[in-house]
C-alpha cells in the first residue's frame, strides 16, 4: 500500500525564521544575546477592492517568540549593504489581520488554533493540563 507520513496531533516540526538586516542595528544586536525574545512585526497591508472600488489598509500583527541559533554579524564592503541576518528558533508563533487571529501555535503551552478552533484541547485534556 505505500507509506503515509501523517504528524500526530499536537506534534508540530520545530520552527525557525530568518531575520535579515541591512546593516548594523541596536536590534539586530540585542537579538543576538541568549534567551527568550518577543518580536512583534507589523504591516500595513494597502488594499484595493476593485468591485466596491475601495482602497485602504488591513493590519496585519505577526507575534513570536524567539531563541537565537545564530547572528551574522555580515560583512563590510563599501556601497553595499552589511547584510547581518540571525536564525531563529521559534517556539510561540501567532498571526493577526485587522484585529482578528489567522493563527496561534504554542508548542510550551501545548496549543494550536487555527481561525477559533483549538486543534489540541483534547490533547491538552488526555494529559490532565486543563
Amino acid at each position: 500500500m505505500g507509506k503515509l507520513n501523517v504528524p500526530l496531533l499536537g506534534m508540530i516540526d520545530s520552527m525557525s525564521t530568518t531575520i535579515n538586516f541591512l546593516t548594523v542595528t541596536q536590534a539586530a544586536a540585542n537579538l543576538g544575546s541568549p534567551g527568550k525574545h518577543l518580536l512583534d512585526l507589523r504591516v500595513a497591508e494597502e488594499f484595493w477592492e476593485v468591485q466596491q472600488e475601495d482602497v485602504g489598509l488591513w493590519a496585519e500583527k505577526y507575534v513570536m517568540l524567539v531563541h537565537t541559533k545564530s547572528l551574522s554579524p555580515g560583512t563590510v564592503a563599501p556601497m553595499s549593504a552589511a547584510d547581518v541576518s540571525g536564525e531563529f528558533e521559534v517556539y510561540y508563533y501567532a498571526a493577526y489581520k485587522k484585529g482578528k487571529r489567522l493563527w496561534e501555535i504554542d508548542k510550551r503551552n501545548m496549543r494550536c488554533f487555527f481561525g477559533d478552533k483549538d486543534y489540541t484541547v483534547d490533547v491538552r485534556q488526555a494529559l490532565g493540563k486543563i
